[in-house]
């Protein structure tokens, strides 16, 4: 038994009986939104509470150690996207290789204990227990016998694609930024401090803030991206590079964001970038000159873009 775990469920302690959902929730699209909004609304017919249960660790990088999943969102930001949707109790629980051994009963039988657990709402794909022993079907033979049920929720679909972490993750993959945001429900944001680069905006004329990542951290395809850059709770236009900077022969990834309008300095604050829309692949100029030349067209057509698609909302 995994005695962090327990200790994690019971840092939940409910007033009253629950029903729960489980899972990693990377992102928390729109797909997850409708299956938070659905364990909502159970609970207030059934007169239980409500809880979220994520992982802190994608279950693939503990069962496959050395498998890397770039997260859409980091834990915190998770946490804080679910207490958004109005669950009245969010934990994070560690996927942990002594959790992976439990079966679905022993960890059935954590959530009654801990949690008094009622209920389960999940999707048609969930499973839980040793080897995903505890499918839907195990579970809802599991609810007959241990006294509480099981809800599957139909997956979100659109324009017949799944909506689903491994979706956005590939649209972010080939800088479908736009795409990933109609699955989001959201702009997919990168959050993190300003650190020092090496000044190379500031003498092309184009003051940049470089902004440090999680290496964990999901990023967009290399390229230029229209961007808001959000400091100190105001918004303010952006273009966004996100690349190895080639025509320095750069070999680190970096996210350098040229923020419209703004002249206070700003480093060691947290800036959160929402990635609007790509603007072009990023690419590698014969000159300095010419890729200063490349960064002011850059800069035009991202306040531009902004404009247009801020228009389109109206």
């Amino acid at each position: 038994m995994s005695k962090r775990l327990v200790e994690e469920l019971e840092a939940v302690a409910p007033q009253g009986d629950t029903l729960v959902t489980i899972g990693v929730f990377d992102g928390v699209h729109l797909g997850h939104q409708r299956l938070l909004q659905r364990l909502l609304q159970r609970a207030r017919e059934r007169g239980v509470g409500s809880a979220a249960l994520f992982f802190l660790q994608h279950p693939s990088t503990v069962l496959a150690p050395g498998t890397r999943v770039a997260l859409i969102t980091l834990p915190e930001e998770r946490a804080a996207l679910l207490r958004g949707t109005g669950v009245q109790h969010v934990q994070g629980i560690s996927f942990t290789e002594d959790v992976s051994l439990l079966t679905a009963r022993q960890f059935v039988e954590l959530l009654l204990r801990h949690l008094r657990v009622k209920g389960l709402v999940v999707g048609p794909d969930f499973a839980l227990g040793h080897k995903r022993e505890g499918t839907v079907e195990r579970l809802s033979v599991l609810g007959k016998d241990m006294g509480f049920t099981v809800e599957v929720v139909p997956p979100l679909t659109q324009s017949s694609t799944v909506v689903s972490s491994t979706a956005i993750r590939r649209a972010l993959a080939t800088g479908d930024v736009r795409g990933a945001a109609r699955m989001l429900g959201r702009p997919f944001r990168l959050t993190g401090p300003v650190v020092r680069g090496e000044g190379r905006g500031r003498k092309l004329g184009f003051p940049t803030a470089n902004i440090a990542f999680d290496p964990e951290r999901a990023l967009p395809a290399d390229g230029v991206y229209a961007t808001r850059a959000v400091i100190g709770g105001d918004a303010y236009d952006s273009a966004t590079n996100v690349g190895l900077r080639p025509t320095f022969d750069g070999t680190k990834r970096t996210v350098e964001a040229y923020v419209m309008d703004f002249h206070r300095d700003i480093y060691g604050e947290t800036v959160s970038l929402d990635f609007v829309d790509m603007l072009r692949t990023e690419e590698r100029f014969s000159s300095v000159e010419a890729l200063k030349e490349q960064i002011a067209r850059d800069v035009q057509d991202a306040r531009a873009r902004l404009k247009a698609l801020a228009a389109e909302k109206r």
